[in-house]
């Protein structure tokens, strides 16, 4: 996607071909900033404290601190210790645990002296993988959309809902749950997306609204409390949303507020998509709600918000007493059967066992 004239991947080697350059989202909408990541311990930081976001775009961070670390110490003691020192920064997305997996299992074969290139190459395939399958993605989520607008009448708009941020920032490229916006935009398809904001980091306010702002693709910030009633008042045609995991039975997990939202969806005859590169899917776990660890995050992100003030600089703010504390878990759980598909690099599953194992019958 473009920033300006200027196509960018949120991640990219620097020119030094040792360090990462990345997007620092932190300081999105109002600044937009370019970072280097020189250290593991940098990766590690951009991780946790999300400079960088969203599962895909996590696993490759991942897959370029491996490299990174394989510089100093390619030993197996060396592998062992970055595996685990990055797998601790977010426990709830999947990818990261993937991408950390599949640079440990390539290299632990190898001889330490060829570790450190082979992590390069590999990580840079990972980062080029991940732009396919968005691709992929968009283009199976284009004939959903394809479908509601055939229905409408001539230049009637399909109107879209999302929540928090499944875009390109949240990937190498494309995004998500965007990459089929970003298409049928591209085809002429009337669209009009309504943007959760997404509290409490509101990375739908900052970070969705601001691509499809530079995208040109016309949307409107809403509270994250809006979506029930606009699905009761027709406004809505179609949820789609992303996931920083999914079970392989179809549970979705995915930023808090989805579970209400696919309520409110199940409610209202409103379909309800979820868009996912396969490496999202966890095959190892079955039932979401008992078995997904969701991440609890600081109370700060609850009681302080981050905005540009009269002044022009960014600033943090306080919006409660002092004195009152603050529960912040980043993620819920969606079960199965509010989820009317799964769209994948491979087509549209059904969120099942079987739905998801007709798309990927190598999987037991």
């Amino acid at each position: 996607m473009k920033v300006g004239d200027q196509h960018y991947h949120t991640i990219w080697l620097n020119d030094d071909n040792k360090s990462v350059d990345i997007i620092d989202q932190r300081w999105l909408p109002h600044e937009f900033r370019v970072v280097t990541l020189r250290t593991i311990d940098d990766v590690a930081a951009a991780i946790r404290e999300m400079w960088v976001r969203g599962a895909p775009l996590i696993g490759v961070t991942a897959a370029y601190g491996v490299a990174i670390a394989m510089q100093d110490d390619s030993s197996d003691a060396a592998l062992d210790v970055v595996w685990e020192q990055l797998h601790e920064t977010r426990p709830t997305a999947i990818n990261l645990k993937w991408a950390l997996d599949e640079m440990r299992g390539l290299l632990r074969p190898l001889p330490p002296g060829e570790r450190s290139a082979a992590a390069y190459k590999r990580a840079a395939e990972i980062a080029q993988e991940d732009v396919e399958l968005n691709r992929r993605i968009g283009l199976n989520g284009l004939k959903i959309i394809r479908e509601i607008a055939a229905r409408k009448k001539p230049g009637e708009r399909v109107n879209i809902l999302t929540h928090c941020n499944a875009g390109w920032l949240a990937t190498v490229d494309y995004g998500t749950a965007t990459a089929p916006i970003y298409l049928a935009a591209e085809e002429g398809i009337p669209i009009h997306v309504y943007v959760d904001e997404t509290r409490p980091r509101n990375q739908g306010a900052q970070l969705t609204a601001w691509e499809l702002d530079g995208h040109g693709v016309p949307h409107t910030l809403i509270v994250d409390n809006a979506g029930g009633h606009l699905m009761q008042h027709g406004q809505v045609d179609m949820v789609i949303v992303g996931t920083d995991r999914t079970t392989a039975n179809g549970d979705v997990c995915n930023k808090i507020g989805t579970y209400l939202k696919a309520l409110a969806a199940k409610d209202n005859n409103v379909p309800f998509y979820v868009a996912l590169p396969s490496p999202t899917i966890d095959w190892a776990v079955r039932d979401g709600v008992k078995e997904i660890p969701i991440e609890e995050r600081n109370g700060d992100e609850v009681s302080l918000v981050q905005g540009r003030g009269e002044d022009g600089k960014i600033t943090r703010v306080r919006i409660s007493p002092e004195g009152s504390p603050a529960a912040n878990p980043a993620f819920d759980v969606t079960p199965a059967r509010l989820i009317t598909g799964l769209i994948t690099e491979r087509g549209i599953a059904e969120a099942s066992a079987a739905g998801l194992k007709s798309l990927f019958p190598e999987r037991t």
